[in-house]
């Protein structure tokens, strides 16, 4: 695509914590204009008055959101509708939209019986999305239609991957996921008073991610791992981070280890191997991501025990960052155009 010439792009279900950051991250796109944004509760409304952090933009702050039925023709459509509102509205966006990007799950899983269970709106639609994960995904070519992965799940694809691509680790390992209250989505029924100065279990077992995570580490390294996947929530609006426990097979070394995240990753611009992590304080943190497109992946092997850490953004490199960073390597463009590479701090 030629730098004179800018991609016409919606936003769908811009109203939403993700649609909001979506919105934020395109705002100034050097090859980005933002040509329709729809919100059916909110049509009518301006992007300031729903996302008061986007009020100050001199531009987006005064658009204002629409009905779905007032699409225009797009280059890119970014559905950023609440899982199973897609499927419904897919017959009318496609006909709109060149590509159509995915941040909800609906499209994830490839087993039937799987997407009955977890996402039962996807099961009649006719068309095949690709799922995708910028950093270890073929390139995507003239494919309309990507599902991204979901925040949790690509967070612990980036701890587990080099070790199941190297057949490192025996096949069983145990994710511990902790998440941020955004994940819920403003439509969240839980209080505020009760998420304050709290820390407790969100899912223990059963939880959706949990399928997604096994097809791609066997998409991407042909071994589907026994995996054990548990989620928290904390008392924070915003990050991921995930712990993984593995145990080497016989014969392997920490430094094969090491080895593998640096090789896996080298070349990423938005995932940092923390190449050897000593105190506390140099292991991935949410402090180092919150805010950035970044996911920050550290491992430590202590005999034959292995602990691998991922750290990121759930609304940016868990969502909208990584949507964005796959429509620049679908469209051609570098893949780190508009996207933020430092973390929001103290």
């Amino acid at each position: 695509m030629g730098d004179e010439r800018r991609l016409n792009v919606a936003v769908i279900g811009a109203s939403g914590y993700t649609g909001g950051e979506t919105v934020r991250l395109l705002a100034d796109h050097p090859h980005v204009r933002l040509a329709f944004l729809s919100a059916e509760r909110h049509a009518g409304s301006t992007v300031g008055a729903v996302h008061p952090w986007l009020r100050n933009h001199p531009v987006v702050g005064r658009h204002r959101l629409r009905p779905l039925e007032e699409m225009p023709e797009v280059d890119v459509a970014f559905s950023c509708l609440p899982t199973g509102a897609l499927p419904k509205a897919l017959p009318h966006i496609a006909k709109h939209a060149d590509r159509v990007l995915n941040l909800a799950g609906d499209f994830r899983l490839h087993d039937r019986a799987e997407t009955r269970r977890h996402y039962p709106d996807a099961e009649a639609v006719d068309e095949k999305f690709a799922y995708f994960v910028p950093e270890l995904s073929a390139d995507l070519g003239a494919e309309r239609f990507v599902n991204l992965p979901g925040c949790m799940a690509v967070a612990s694809i980036y701890a587990l991957y080099p070790l199941f691509c190297d057949n490192l680790v025996e096949s069983r390992v145990v994710v511990d996921a902790k998440t941020g209250s955004s994940g819920s989505g403003k439509g969240s029924g839980e209080h505020p008073a009760e998420r304050a100065g709290n820390f407790r279990v969100h899912k223990p077992h059963g939880h959706r991610h949990a399928p997604e995570i096994r097809q791609a580490l066997a998409e991407f390294t042909g071994f589907e791992p026994e995996l054990q996947f548990s989620t928290h929530s904390l008392d924070m609006p915003r990050g991921i981070m995930v712990s993984c426990y593995s145990q080497l097979r016989e014969g392997v070394t920490a430094l094969e280890v090491k080895r593998a995240y640096a090789s896996a990753y080298a070349g990423k611009p938005f995932v940092k191997f923390r190449t050897a992590p000593k105190r506390p304080q140099d292991f991935p943190m949410l402090k180092a991501v919150v805010g950035s497109n970044l996911a920050e992946v550290a491992v430590s092997v202590q005999g034959t025990e292995v602990v691998s850490v991922a750290a990121l953004d759930n609304l940016v490199k868990g969502a909208a960052g990584q949507a964005v960073q796959t429509m620049n390597l679908m469209m051609g463009l570098d893949e780190s155009t508009g996207l933020p590479t430092t973390a929001v701090g103290p």
